[in-house]
């Protein structure tokens, strides 16, 4: 299995995800996880008296001696992944190699090892989540006073502050940060139940024995350190599998919508954020001047991928007929190695992002120049309408000026709303010019939202500092 590049690799063998989300999913850590459960069954085994502290001890010696070569070589004879690594590991073990696996069925181990990786997988996820958070508290906290445009319909609205809007994206990474804390609270294996479910097998060999099938499956799962399903047939519920990859899709859709916006954001048009610029970086091979956001662009393209894998694990979970069938083993292999480290890389990539994004104050300054006096005159009708004048009449005057002012815009003028409504005899009838100058000042125009922001950001420090 020694690959090279004449062959096909999966993006995710060096492109992407960080290494040790790779270990997490490689074949090396999966078949040490399995030799983990074999050991966590026989060490139950031990305490029920049916193995010897010697046969223990020689298969915890062994647990990292994984050999690959040797265990494929045997897979080629008995097409079994399980049989053939149970067989490699037996070689190894004189004392006690005849008693691993006992009672068990394949499942008892692969569901048990996906339950010990995705452990680990959401831990490191969370761990990096954590990460992004912190960043993002303190760019709220940094930003909850500084005026910025907002728009709907990518369209100029209303004025909004820059903390807001990172407080937009730290209230749905926040819950994406409670989906994980609770998945990972919830999280569960098979235990050890046999081939259909039923511990029979576990029956058989301990009916001599003063411990039932269930307190060894006890002892053996608290030694794993996961929790694991009271019922369960050949394998564990495949729903968890929909669990795992719907929370994984939820965090990549926050991701996304972050870096849709970044996208948006940066276009000259805008002009308001940049991602980090490498003095070497090259953004067009036919364009030099380009500027490309290519990691926001490649989040955006990710996350894509992960949103698609649920619909995989509800296929699997809704088609299990019966007692089990193997149709959902290949693109377990796949699917969920692939959902984890794609979220592995989307977090890798949102954590430099968000800590080294370039934001453009000038241009920030400009866009409300340009766009900021059309959302003040908001405050102009409310003024008008509370000195006597007709709501109606006032939004019909303050259209008309709006409209000479878009057109001035359009001809590459700068925006004289102002003037026009310190001009307009309608309006003075019940405003002075200088209170209309006051009005127009639409970076006073946000409401609580520097307030809200702020407290979104302690939210945020709460919740990590309690989980620490």
């Amino acid at each position: 299995m020694n690959f090279s590049h004449d062959t096909f690799i999966s993006p995710f063998t060096w492109r992407y995800a960080s290494d040790d989300m790779r270990f997490i999913w490689s074949e090396e850590n999966k078949r040490q996880q399995m030799r983990r459960v074999w050991v966590a069954l026989a060490k139950a085994q031990q305490a029920a008296g049916l193995v010897t502290a010697e046969q223990v001890a020689d298969l915890e010696a062994h647990i990292t001696d994984i050999n690959i070569p040797r265990a494929l070589e045997i897979e080629k004879e008995t097409r079994h992944d399980v049989m053939a690594e149970i067989r490699a590991y037996a070689e190894q073990c004189p004392v006690g190699g005849g008693i691993i696996h006992w009672g068990a069925t394949s499942a008892d181990v692969n569901d048990n090892v996906y339950a010990l990786r995705i452990q680990a997988s959401l831990q490191l996820l969370q761990e990096k989540l954590g990460t992004l958070l912190q960043t993002v508290s303190q760019r709220i906290t940094d930003t909850a006073d500084v005026p910025v445009m907002a728009f709907t319909h990518i369209q100029p609205a209303e004025p909004t502050t820059l903390g807001y809007r990172f407080a937009v994206y730290g209230q749905d990474l926040l819950e994406d940060w409670h989906d994980l804390t609770q998945l990972l609270d919830k999280l569960r294996g098979k235990g050890f139940k046999g081939a259909v479910g039923t511990q029979a097998s576990y029956e058989e060999i301990l009916h001599d024995s003063d411990i039932s099938p269930q307190q060894m499956e006890k002892i053996a799962m608290k030694e794993l350190g996961v929790g694991y399903f009271p019922i369960a047939t050949q394998t564990y519920t495949r729903q968890q599998d929909i669990r795992v990859m719907n929370c994984l899709a939820g965090l990549a859709a926050s991701l996304h919508k972050w870096a849709m916006d970044f996208r948006v954001l940066q276009t000259p048009s805008f002009g308001e954020w940049a991602e980090p610029f490498g003095k070497n970086q090259v953004g067009s091979s036919a364009m030099p001047f380009k500027r490309n956001p290519i990691n926001t662009e490649n989040i955006c393209s990710l996350a894509r991928y992960v949103a698609a894998l649920p619909a995989v694990a509800w296929d699997n979970a809704s088609q299990a007929i019966l007692e089990r069938s193997l149709d959902d083993s290949a693109n377990r292999r796949v699917f969920m190695a692939e959902g984890f480290l794609v979220a592995d890389e989307l977090l890798k990539r949102a954590n430099r992002i968000m800590s080294q994004m370039v934001l453009n104050e000038p241009a920030m300054t400009r866009n409300m120049s340009i766009y900021g006096p059309f959302a003040a005159t908001e405050r102009i009708l409310m003024a008008v309408v509370g000195r006597g004048a007709s709501r109606q009449d006032g939004h019909e005057w303050l259209r008309d000026a709006s409209l000479q002012a878009w057109s001035a815009i359009q001809n590459g003028q700068p925006n004289p709303l102002s003037d026009i409504l310190a001009q307009d005899p309608h309006i003075l009838a019940y405003l002075t010019a200088e209170e209309v100058y006051n009005l127009m000042s639409a970076e006073a125009h946000v409401g609580t939202a520097p307030q809200r922001a702020r407290a979104m950001a302690e939210m945020i420090q709460q919740a990590i500092a309690s989980d620490e």
